[in-house]
């Protein structure tokens, strides 16, 4: 493994509680006490990834689109601001305790550090002053006009590696968003599975770790 590739949202900084956070406040607000925050940010990933199956529109169009679809479904009604206070909230959610000391030992071990993620530029850049590390390389769905799980910002990723796709290694939570297509375009996969969840899907990593500590020791960092 001489460069490793990242999911970003969930699987270096905690996207599900952010989101289930977010997603909670509203229904207090309109109301509802009763859902948990889990269940409504299921759902709502649910919506968005039939988003972003259409033509590429920016992220933030794509939030602002699965929220307001998921607030009709879900019968709340949505202030004027709650699009934009979804980025707003984005940008700031937090990296897992493990992330920063597991990449920084990563990066020590001389493995390359290069984030792939269905966002934007504006908010990625946000994220990586939260994480705090040097990446070498970030591709985004703006950057390629696609959204994982299409085949851009694998192609863009293994551009900007710049060695042979079996020696990258992809690092990811979203396991529809990125374990078949990172194995469909010759990289190596590991699942990172931080709530020890049946894997989704047919296929099958090569690794499978609860957090990141995996990859350090893969690393030999």
């Amino acid at each position: 493994m001489k460069v490793a590739t990242f999911d970003c949202y969930g699987t270096l900084v905690d996207w599900e509680g952010g989101a289930a956070t977010f997603l909670h406040a509203i229904a207090l607000r309109c109301g509802d006490e009763e859902q948990r925050g889990t269940e409504l940010r299921e759902r709502w990933e649910e919506i968005q990834f039939e988003v972003i199956q259409g033509p590429y529109r920016p992220y933030k169009e794509v939030l602002a689109d699965s929220l307001a679809l998921w607030a009709e479904e879900q019968e709340y009604a949505l202030d004027d601001g709650d699009a934009g206070a979804f980025v707003r909230a984005m940008r700031s959610w937090q990296p897992f305790p493990d992330t920063r000391l597991a990449l920084l030992r990563t990066r020590a071990a001389g493995v390359r550090l290069v984030i792939v993620s269905n966002t934007d530029r504006d908010i990625i850049s946000h994220t990586v002053r939260q994480l705090d590390v040097p990446f070498d390389a970030i591709v985004t769905a703006e950057d390629v006009g696609a959204y994982k799980p299409a085949d851009p910002p694998f192609e863009r990723a293994l551009e900007v590696a710049g060695v042979p796709a079996e020696e990258v290694l992809h690092v990811a939570f979203g396991f529809k968003y990125d374990i078949g297509p990172a194995k469909r375009h010759g990289m190596g996969s590991a699942w990172v599975n931080r709530h020890g969840d049946a894997a989704p899907g047919p296929e099958r990593p090569d690794h499978e770790w609860r957090d990141l500590r995996g990859l350090v020791k893969l690393a030999g960092g």
